[in-house]
Order: C-alpha cells, then sequence, then structure tokens
C-alpha cells in the first residue's frame, strides 16, 4: 500500500529536472541571462536558418550571386537587401493602393498597378531607395455595409484602425532593420489620413530616427491633368464617360500592364476610347504613359527629398 507514493516521490524529481530541461532549451540565444551571469554573445543565425548548419546563414556570409536589377524588396534575397543597406540604400518606400470598383475596362487593382510602375521610377530616380511590397488594402468604406466602393462585388476594405495599425508593424519592421527613412505614398484618396497619423505619431516617438513621413505628392492627378492638356492627348470639351476612369490613369497603369486596362480585348470590340481619347495605338499609349510616370517620380522624389530635409515634418 505504501509502495505508490514511493514510487510518486521518487519519479517527481526526475518529471521536475526534465520540464525544467525542455524549458531551458526552449529559451531563445538573444535572451538576456540571469542576474550575476555574463550576457550571451549575440547570435550569427540570420536568413531563415542556422549558422552551424549552413554558411549562408551566418550573418557576414558572402552573396554568392549578382543581385538582381530591381529596387523591390520582395525580388530580393535577404543578403541582396543586406548589401544595398550597406551601400547606402538605406529609405524605404511603403506603397498604399487598393482593391476598388474602376468601370468596365479596369481590373480592381488600379491602384496598384499604378504604384508598380511609379514606386520604381521614384526609387530609381532617388537612387539610395528599395520599395516594400504594395499594400493594396486599404479603407473603402464600412467593410461589413455596401456602401462607397463596398457596394461593389470584389471591393477589399480595410477599417481605419486595421489599416493604421498594419502600416504601424510595416514601419517598426524597417526600423528594427535599420531603414534610416521611411516614406509612405499613396494612390487613393482614402488613404491619406491613416498615412499621415501613422507618419505624424511614430516620427514624434522616435525623435525622428528613423524619419518617418507621408509624401502626399504622389497623390495629385491635377499635375497629370496638366500634363495631358499640354500634350495635347487632351482637350477642352471632350465628353466625360462618368467612370470612375481616366486617361491619365489608365495609361500610368499601361506603363506596367496593358492587360490591366483590357487593351487588348476593347480595340477588338472597338471600346478603346476613355472620356474621349482613344488609347488604340499601343505605342503612343506607352510614350504619353512613361512621360506620366516620369513626371510623377519627378515630383514624388523632390517631395521625399524635401521630407527627410525636415526630419519628417510637412506642412
Amino acid at each position: 500500500m505504501k509502495r505508490a507514493p514511493l514510487l510518486a516521490s521518487f519519479l517527481l524529481p526526475i518529471v521536475v529536472t526534465a520540464i525544467a530541461a525542455q524549458q531551458a532549451a526552449a529559451v531563445p540565444p538573444q535572451t538576456a541571462p540571469p542576474a550575476g551571469q555574463q550576457p550571451v554573445a549575440p547570435s550569427r543565425d540570420i536568413g531563415g536558418g542556422r549558422c552551424a548548419q549552413n554558411p549562408y546563414n551566418c550573418v557576414d556570409a558572402k552573396n554568392p550571386l549578382t543581385p538582381p536589377d530591381t529596387v523591390w524588396l520582395e525580388e530580393m534575397t535577404w543578403m541582396d537587401v543586406r548589401d544595398a543597406m550597406k551601400a547606402g540604400k538605406t529609405t524605404i518606400i511603403i506603397s498604399t493602393g487598393g482593391i476598388e470598383p474602376n468601370g468596365p475596362w479596369l481590373a480592381l487593382g488600379k491602384h496598384n498597378y499604378v504604384l508598380k510602375a511609379n514606386c520604381d521610377a521614384v526609387a530609381r530616380k532617388l537612387g539610395n531607395a528599395l520599395c516594400a511590397p504594395i499594400d493594396p488594402f486599404v479603407p473603402e468604406g464600412p467593410p461589413d455595409r455596401k456602401a462607397s466602393h463596398m457596394a461593389t462585388m470584389g471591393t477589399i476594405s480595410l477599417r481605419e484602425e486595421t489599416f493604421q495599425a498594419l502600416l504601424t508593424d510595416m514601419v517598426t519592421s524597417f526600423k528594427t532593420h535599420g531603414f534610416e527613412n521611411i516614406i509612405m505614398i499613396g494612390d487613393s484618396g482614402g488613404n491619406g489620413r491613416g498615412m499621415g497619423a501613422v507618419a505624424t505619431k511614430l516620427n514624434t516617438e522616435w525623435n525622428a530616427s528613423p524619419v518617418v513621413a507621408h509624401v502626399r505628392e504622389h497623390y495629385d492627378y491635377s499635375s497629370v491633368d496638366r500634363l495631358l492638356r499640354e500634350l495635347g492627348v487632351t482637350k477642352e470639351g471632350q465628353p466625360n464617360d462618368g467612370l470612375h476612369d481616366d486617361a491619365g490613369i489608365t495609361l500610368n497603369m499601361f506603363v506596367t500592364d496593358p492587360k490591366s486596362v483590357r487593351w487588348e480585348e476593347r480595340v477588338k470590340a472597338g471600346t478603346a476610347t476613355i472620356n474621349g481619347v482613344s488609347i488604340a495605338d499601343k505605342n503612343k499609349n506607352l510614350e504619353i504613359g512613361k512621360k506620366i510616370v516620369d513626371m510623377r517620380a519627378t515630383n514624388t522624389a523632390a517631395a521625399i527629398k524635401k521630407a527627410i530635409e525636415n526630419k519628417g515634418k510637412t506642412q
């Protein structure tokens, strides 16, 4: 009758010791040691693996390949990003687009197609910048009501607090990895409030180290309208189709992908116009579209430089 208690008293220390050993093994090397012990050396593990298992997982591993000609973070390896930052590319641009209805011709990702061309051009003009993956998830109206853009199927909307939380975590991630300037640009009217609020809050909290700024100048379609008039693409008195679409944004998207504006199908169907402007000539479209991208990139790059000089403070 006494053997069970004796057995339990014998096994209990063994079980406790085993649990303690498991807990100790689960503590990562970076965890601060108990008081009185020497700190553990920083881990050399990086790249998603362990340095001890493969030298390419070591923090100072040499890049075995020539980096690609890209400014897009998701197209780079971690070594490409590390080496680009060491070479001075310490500005990161966060672009916010959207998934929303844009009439019968344009893909729902209209703003994202625009930003694919424009962020690339901005980063290359700056020379010291990279582009974060485009954020397509933005406020488009109450997500639980069929109102505003949410009245149309296919639209994806975030609550304002969700949008700002997403941006906050993105910005914080880039701060953690040492980017010196974190810039937000948008291509949809509902995005500005959240980007501005996050930029002001974090730039103040971190005392502009890194600089965090929302550059409003990218979302300036009046400048696109002026350029099209100067080029003779649009004229006074032209018809308005009454769609969530226009020549400027169509041609900007065309630079990224003609399929995004259903160019081939529209040419075949005889519907290759928008507000009285023909988009049937592919080469002409590219020529004008590239001028739009270059103008917007020039203005945005200048505004980014000014924002950095002002330590993220905007008027």
